[in-house]
């Protein structure tokens, strides 16, 4: 295997995005979306099914939510954020098959997939600079 071979087969190991993350939902797929922002984050919008871990309570909260053995995927704001590293980090370090979706919850809106907040399902809107938005 060549150095870029290598490379990018053990990125794709840990990362996911947000098509093949809501691809694996509707195919029911058993993963476990764990949002790891803040409290506030958290309230004003998360994806729709995802439960809320803030990356530093992973290690107390974790193993009494989610079994081990139960594949965990992370997400944090954007890729500007490194929180979904940590919490994924986090998950690691309990024995958890871990991935961080990249794009975070930015690029999960952008691509108009299901969120909501406090008051219940938000509006989806298609970004046509990250994706083919049919009329």
């Amino acid at each position: 295997m060549t150095d870029a071979q290598d490379y990018f087969s053990r990125r794709l190991a840990f990362e996911t995005d947000p098509s093949d993350v809501y691809a694996a939902q509707r195919r029911g797929e058993d993963l476990i979306l764990v949002d790891v922002r803040g409290d506030e984050a958290w309230a004003q919008g998360r994806i729709t099914g995802a439960i809320h871990m803030p990356y530093r309570q992973i290690a107390d909260r974790g193993p009494a939510e989610i079994p081990v053995g139960t594949p965990v995927v992370v997400y944090c704001w954007s890729p500007g954020c490194n929180a979904g590293q940590k919490g994924a980090l986090a998950f690691a370090q309990l024995g958890y098959e871990v991935r961080e979706m990249i794009g975070g919850y930015e690029y999960w809106v952008r691509e108009g997939q299901p969120t909501e907040n406090d008051e219940g399902p938000r509006e989806r809107v298609f970004d046509p600079t990250v994706m083919v938005v049919r009329s």
